[in-house]
């Protein structure tokens, strides 16, 4: 973020709002909206400006800005058509740690203006840092179509119930899941449809039922595919969970920016394992979704790719299943789908892979034991999960097995993010490819004659194709 987003609470305080024209109308417009107390400083006032400020009892200096018109004030605008002036402005107001915009100069602010969508008390605040104020007023009115009116009267209706819920609900986490179910229920279209009488009533007859909750909670775990590292490949109801969780139990293949999108406040505890380091076995793991679901918790476990491709998922809701606690299970888009898609590698086409094989390359005892003899057919395509460290002698088993040795292989390297990398070449080079290229977990290695499509469909077009180098 550019900007830490923030809102401020002026109401009665005095704001300063250097300027009389058109532009310092509009921000004073802002100012007074939210209660502020203007106090307006120029050699000439526009008469609507004059007529605002009278009319919220505010103040006018109609002269030249002076260093103590800054003296008592909650913060500060400039709307001067004198740039000295807006300069001088905004140096004053910073030594003095005053909020200050100077409008059109995000250079000399402290704070920014964002579009706003008032459906107070719900207010939404839309910025784009000043880069494109197009861009900024096109989302604003995306999100005005989005919002019906009444959401205010809904958040009032709240905001009256608060402290009674709070009262009654004691638990933080029980209390959260109260207003989810709440709001997930037909409590705001009552609101909507401007039956308030009976939304009341239905909110009370709520708040009975979820007090009695209280005392019998029992939690629930989501099992939840990530996908493979872009954001934008989580499921809608991924998201939703992800939203929903108190606590999240999370593995190193889970992006920072997929972690971004889980609840701020949720508990986080990384349970991530790489090769031969495994710091929390996954009997600990299973152990320790049982614990906290047992505490009445919303337990997120959240993988990367899918939870039951190579996932250990299976072995998680075994444990849930046999303690009778409830789960829910929530597929993502698998790596191996993911990575081939962004690299532009068809998994299967009809003129050159009828199947499609997964497989783990995970070494046990230093070897890769697979059926190599079914492996190496060529009208299929294998997607090697885990295979880096074994890449050489998985390429020596399948060209001895029958596979040709100028068979494509392609090794992609943090697919479908920024940092996607794709390595070309064939079995008997694609290990010393790797090598050269400083080609590092997690990759997918896919070996089939449809790489061979790679450079044509590829439109990710982040890659370095070590066959070109």
């Amino acid at each position: 973020m550019d900007y830490l987003p923030v809102f401020m609470d002026i109401r009665g305080r005095s704001c300063l709002l250097a300027g009389g024209g058109e532009v310092a109308l509009r921000k004073g417009t802002l100012l007074s909206r939210a209660g502020g107390r203007l106090v307006v400083v120029a050699p000439e006032v526009c008469a609507e400006l004059r007529e605002l400020v009278e009319a919220r009892g505010g103040l006018i200096h109609e002269r030249p800005f002076a260093d103590a018109d800054l003296d008592h004030m909650a913060l500060v605008v400039a709307a001067t058509s004198d740039n000295a002036v807006n300069h001088r402005i905004s140096e004053l107001a910073t030594q003095r740690a005053l909020p200050v915009n100077v409008v059109d100069q995000p250079d000399l602010c402290t704070f920014i203006v964002p579009a706003i969508v008032d459906r107070s008390p719900v207010v939404v605040a839309i910025s784009t840092g000043g880069s494109s104020p197009v861009l900024t007023r096109q989302l604003k009115e995306k999100i005005e179509q989005t919002i019906p009116a009444a959401y205010g009267r809904l958040a009032a209706l709240l905001g009256r119930f608060r402290s009674r819920v709070k009262s009654h609900i004691t638990d933080f986490n029980l209390r959260t899941r109260f207003w989810e179910r709440l709001l997930d229920g037909p409590l705001a279209g009552m609101v909507f449809a401007g039956r308030e009488k009976e939304a009341e009533e239905y909110l009370l007859a709520e708040l009975q039922r979820g007090a009695a909750e209280e005392r019998t909670s029992q939690g629930e775990v989501y099992l939840v595919g990530a996908g493979p590292g872009d954001p934008d490949l989580l499921t809608l109801k991924a998201l939703r969970l992800m939203y929903a969780a108190d606590v999240v139990l999370y593995d190193r293949l889970v992006s920072p920016e997929i972690l971004q999108k889980v609840r701020p406040d949720a508990e986080k505890i990384h349970v991530g394992k790489r090769r031969s380091h495994h710091p929390v076995p996954q009997e600990a793991i299973n152990e320790q979704l049982v614990r906290l679901a047992q505490q009445g918790k919303k337990v997120l476990r959240l993988k990367g790719g899918d939870p039951f491709i190579f996932g250990r998922g299976g072995e998680e809701i075994d444990r849930l299943a046999a303690l009778g606690i409830p789960f829910q299970v929530v597929p993502g888009i698998t790596a191996a789908s993911g990575c081939a898609s962004y690299a532009g590698i068809p998994l299967t086409h009809r003129d050159h892979a009828q199947s499609v094989r997964f497989v783990t390359g995970h070494l046990k005892d230093d070897e890769v034991d697979l059926d190599w003899a079914h492996l190496a057919r060529e009208d299929q395509t294998l997607v090697i999960y885990m295979g880096l460290v074994g890449l050489p002698n998985i390429c020596t088993q399948l060209v001895a097995h029958g596979m040709p040795a100028t068979m494509p292989v392609a090794i992609v390297q943090q697919g479908t993010t920024a940092t996607q990398r794709v390595v070309i070449g064939t079995l008997d080079d694609i290990a010393a490819r790797a090598e050269d290229e400083s080609i590092q977990p997690p990759t997918i290695i896919i070996i089939g004659h449809v790489v061979a499509l790679h450079r044509e469909l590829a439109w990710f077009n982040v890659e370095r194709d070590a066959g070109d180098a």
